[in-house]
């Protein structure tokens, strides 16, 4: 039996199955009615923007200071390198290697005899030049009272002679003998003067001989750690040659460092009128930082890299420093008073520069070009452009323009949680795509 309508075709010839295919076509067509509807509903939506969520943060404005980060190296603050000022058998090495040693400590004994014989000799020879300059001021005196009569005898002969008493001969005799006790008494002078000059090269060679014997005795000159023995006790040490071991003082030490050259200005400003605080972070795994300050400004800059060289000063009391160690250097240059400081994420780069969103009192955005400066760690300096007070933000930057309505969060999702509530009314914005 054939049919010329649809609908009587399904009605006559109804069966369970075909039903139950009309029925699932009915129910396509039911939902592509549903979806026109829907349709519908988007395209009014078109028109409602929602705001878009973001994380802000205020214009703070705070004295901030100005760093310079550097690699420097430890310097010992004084290295003695020992020697010994006398030749002979080293005898005894009363330290460890290793081992601090404080000042005036014994540290090498050098075999005493040879030169305690000599000390001896010298005392021995002094002792006699003693008594020859005694012997010879005796020898002064006699001859001195000689000549002093023979100088009278000379003087009454002449008196007799003008008397005629006397013959002109006896006269000039007596006058001659006079002479030569005065020559006499002259070369007793001088050989009194010979004596005391002996004496006192004696007396300095008695000296020499006791420093001599001193040198015997090695004491350490300054405070330090001992260095590596590199002659054994029992050893033969020339003097000023044989190097025992070095010693490094270590509290306080010195860190030397370079600076660009730029920053001179302002070092040297503050050097001498102001503490300079420096800070060290050893490189051994540890975070605690060594404060310390500027000690020394080289009287030159590098040419080859534009850099002058520094030294900061530490007490080391607890010896993290060590010579030789490479640490991280921070240097406060200086400091910027009443700075407008904001987070570094704030900051976008357009094409025209550098700009911020900020938050208007109704709630929208404006592109607001700066001028950023110091940057200190994650915030960083505006030179200009902004005020302290103004909100900004820092997070969710992608989806502003000038104009668009935010809404302020706390910050807690995260740019990712702005992300995902932009996605959801973007795609309601397409005109109903999002929803099919």
């Amino acid at each position: 039996m054939e049919f010329t309508t649809l609908s009587k075709r399904v009605f006559v010839l109804a069966s369970g199955p075909v039903l139950f295919v009309l029925a699932i076509t009915g129910a396509g067509c039911s939902g592509s009615a549903a979806s026109s509807g829907g349709g519908g509903r988007g395209g009014r939506g078109r028109g409602d923007f929602g705001a878009v969520p973001v994380v802000t943060t205020k214009v703070t404005e705070r004295d901030v200071p100005v760093d310079i980060a550097a690699i420097g190296n430890v310097e010992a603050y004084t290295t003695i390198s020992v020697r010994s000022q006398v030749t002979g058998q080293l005898e005894a090495a009363d330290f460890r290697e290793g081992d601090f040693v404080k000042k005036g400590q014994v540290l090498f004994t050098i075999d005493r005899r040879p030169f305690e014989a000599a000390l001896q000799q010298a005392e021995a020879n002094l002792t006699r030049d003693q008594a020859l300059l005694t012997q010879a001021e005796a020898q002064l005196a006699r001859d001195g009272a000689q000549a002093e009569y023979a100088q009278l005898t000379a003087e009454r002969q002449a008196s007799l002679l003008g008397r005629g008493i006397v013959s002109k001969d006896v006269s000039e005799q007596a006058r001659a003998a006079a002479d030569a006790n005065a020559a006499g008494v002259k070369a007793d002078r001088a050989a009194v003067e010979s004596a005391r000059a002996q004496l006192d090269s004696q007396k300095a060679a008695v000296d020499t001989a006791k420093v001599q014997l001193d040198y015997c005795i090695i004491k350490s000159p300054i405070d330090g750690k001992t260095g590596n023995l590199t002659v054994k006790t029992g050893n033969l040490v020339t003097a000023n040659t044989t190097e025992l071991m070095t010693i490094a003082q270590v509290e306080p030490i010195f860190v030397t460092f370079s600076v660009p050259a730029l920053q001179l200005g302002a070092v040297r400003q503050r050097f001498g009128k102001e503490r300079i605080a420096v800070s060290v972070t050893p490189q051994d795994g540890l975070t605690a930082a060594v404060d310390g300050a500027l000690d020394f400004i080289d009287n030159s800059v590098d040419v080859t890299t534009d850099t002058i060289k520094l030294k900061g000063k530490f007490d080391n009391n607890d010896r993290r420093l060590w010579p030789g160690q490479f640490a991280r250097v921070s240097i406060r240059i200086t400091t910027l008073p009443h700075a407008l400081v904001l987070p570094n994420q704030a900051v976008q780069t357009g094409q025209d520069g550098q700009f911020v969103f900020v938050v208007k009192s109704d709630s929208t955005v404006d592109q607001q070009p700066i001028t950023t400066g110091q940057r200190i760690g994650d915030d960083v300096v505006v030179e200009k452009g902004l005020q302290a007070g103004q909100v900004v933000v820092t997070e969710g930057q992608l989806r502003l323009e000038a104009g668009t309505k935010v809404q302020v969060g706390d910050g807690r999702g995260g740019a990712g949680a702005g992300r995902g509530r932009g996605g959801r009314g973007r795609r309601g914005n397409g005109g109903g795509a999002g929803q099919q």
